[in-house]
């Protein structure tokens, strides 16, 4: 992409308040990039509702936010990651019936994750699977996303291809609430098609003071890759002494 243009985030894709959502944004810049597979490193929060410019970059990347500061960029790269065979279609499932029935500690109303009806969110709800280690849900896409061929979205897809790392890292290792995605680098293998079973499922890659890596999966109820993806989260700094709130400030929410 040589020229710029401008890319307006609906509310609808926030992850936290006033906030767009990560695996969207993602998903926005790598179709914009046009290679197969994308990193994208988040560098700030990207608004909703507001015109954000989206451009070329020399490396053959692309870039939204302006090009001093940008507030996330994307550029083409390679992925190798070995991912576990995925649960069944029953153990994903019970898995997401084990989240909705005690969500987990400081959930948001995010556009993945969040408590929301299938028209108005993706409901990747990801908890451990016993005797796996990892997390996944058993998740069939609502056609309000699909594609007039039934098919979702690549920016749809990268969308499931977020929030499982987050509660990877939270239930598996030591993320704490309130972390952010740091880097995405994912590609996508196959079609998705919507109304049809799949299984979301992601595993703990490692862990390094506030820095938390995962790998997740996106795979169909008969366990065919659709998707993969390598997922950096950040923990929020510590509160400062006397400030009982979190800091965040170098590590600004794109969930």
């Amino acid at each position: 992409m040589t020229t710029s243009d401008a890319v307006v985030v609906p509310e609808l894709y926030s992850g936290y308040p006033g906030v767009a959502f990560g695996g969207y944004v993602a998903g926005v810049l790598a179709q914009a990039s046009g290679a197969g597979t994308v990193r994208v490193d988040f560098r700030g929060p990207v608004p909703v509702e507001v015109p954000v410019r989206l451009a070329g970059t020399g490396d053959g990347g692309v870039e939204l936010g302006g090009p001093e500061r940008p507030l996330a960029t994307a550029r083409p790269a390679e992925l190798t990651l070995d991912a576990p065979g995925a649960p069944s279609w029953e153990e994903a499932s019970a898995a997401a019936d084990w989240f909705r029935a005690e969500p987990p500690q400081a959930m948001v109303d995010c556009f993945g994750c969040g408590l929301r009806t299938p028209d108005q969110g993706l409901r990747v709800y990801c908890s451990p699977v016993p005797g796996r280690n990892l997390v996944a849900t058993g998740w069939t896409p609502s056609p309000t996303f699909a594609g007039p061929d039934g098919l979702l979205p690549d920016v749809v897809v990268w969308g499931a291809l977020d929030c499982p790392g987050h509660w990877a890292g939270r239930f598996l290792g030591t993320q704490r609430p309130g972390a952010v995605t740091a880097s995405l680098t994912g590609t996508i293998l196959r079609p998705v098609t919507a109304g049809e079973p799949h299984v979301s499922y992601a595993w703990l890659l490692s862990e390094s003071g506030r820095k938390h890596t995962m790998g997740v999966a996106l795979a169909t109820a008969d366990g065919e890759l659709c998707a993969l993806s390598e997922a950096l989260w950040i923990d929020p700094r510590p509160a400062a002494r006397g400030d009982a709130r979190l800091v965040n400030s170098a590590d600004s929410p794109l969930r």
